[in-house]
């Protein structure tokens, strides 16, 4: 078993061995669900998007797509954040 620590800003630090397993790199978006009483982080990685590939009702979506649409949200929050 893992464990970390949360700070007072509510970050936690993912170990390295667990970010290198996982292909974790700076920037990288995560989605956070709850089940039970258990918390999922799950990475949003490239490898997370061709895993769902086909899920989509609409065959029009790709993944491919949707990492561009991500890229373009990614990139308006920055501009946003560097502004402080």
């Amino acid at each position: 078993m893992t464990t970390t620590v949360m700070t007072t800003k509510g970050q936690i630090i993912i170990p390295s061995r667990i970010r290198q397993r996982f292909n974790i790199k700076k920037g990288t978006r995560f989605s956070i669900e709850e089940e039970g009483n258990k918390l999922i982080l799950q990475p949003l990685t490239v490898d997370y998007f061709e895993k769902m590939a086909g899920i989509l009702k609409s065959k029009e979506i790709s993944s491919k797509t949707i990492l561009q649409e991500r890229a373009k949200e990614k990139a308006l929050e920055d501009k946003k954040w560097s502004k402080f």
